[in-house]
């Protein structure tokens, strides 16, 4: 991937996807940025990953039933998900979507632009990231940099490397093959 941090001029960042940008760009990380109508489904998003080649990760914010504890969920966006088959994987007794409010403090952004840039905002690591193994081999990742008019492509390295030790988050492997309807 070219070095080459491209951005629209004509569409302004906001001040989270700013930080996101400026902190990828003080880790010497490389991404490509394209601006975009808002997107706020996988299906919003699918003329986008055809233009870039490299098809968005499924965001998914979730919580326990007592909202203490929280997660972030990555899969393929083709992916099928029942919240049983994560919940027995660790141990917890429901698993639902956290609501806008939560995602907003811990994340930084708001329903339709959940994404794994957010836990640069995360300073007290509230929030654990689950990556499905699915996406273990794959070189690119594709997010919203926690606006829902832009997407940035980045080498899954940088990301699983440089990112989360910035942020200071492990990510857990979890298999949701059994996952499908």
């Amino acid at each position: 991937m070219a070095d080459d941090h491209l951005t629209d001029k004509a569409n302004p960042v906001n001040a989270p996807e700013q930080t996101v940008l400026a902190a990828l760009a003080g880790l010497g990380v490389a991404y490509r940025r394209v601006a975009h109508a808002p997107a706020m489904t996988m299906d919003d998003l699918a003329d986008i990953d055809r233009q870039l080649g490299v098809p968005h990760a499924k965001n998914l914010f979730l919580c326990n039933r007592q909202q203490t504890a929280f997660y972030l969920l990555l899969l393929p966006g083709d992916k099928n998900f029942r919240t049983a088959v994560l919940s027995r994987q660790l141990g917890v007794a429901r698993l639902s979507f956290a609501g806008p409010e939560p995602l907003a403090t811990l994340l930084g952004t708001q329903p339709g632009a959940v994404s794994p840039l957010g836990l640069l905002f995360d300073r007290k690591q509230g929030v654990r990231l689950l990556i499905d193994r699915d996406l273990a081999g794959e070189e690119s990742f594709c997010f919203h940099p926690c606006s829902n008019t832009a997407s940035l492509v980045m080498a899954s390295k940088d990301f699983l490397g440089p990112f989360l030790r910035l942020t200071g988050h492990a990510p857990t492997w979890v298999d949701l093959s059994g996952a499908a309807d």
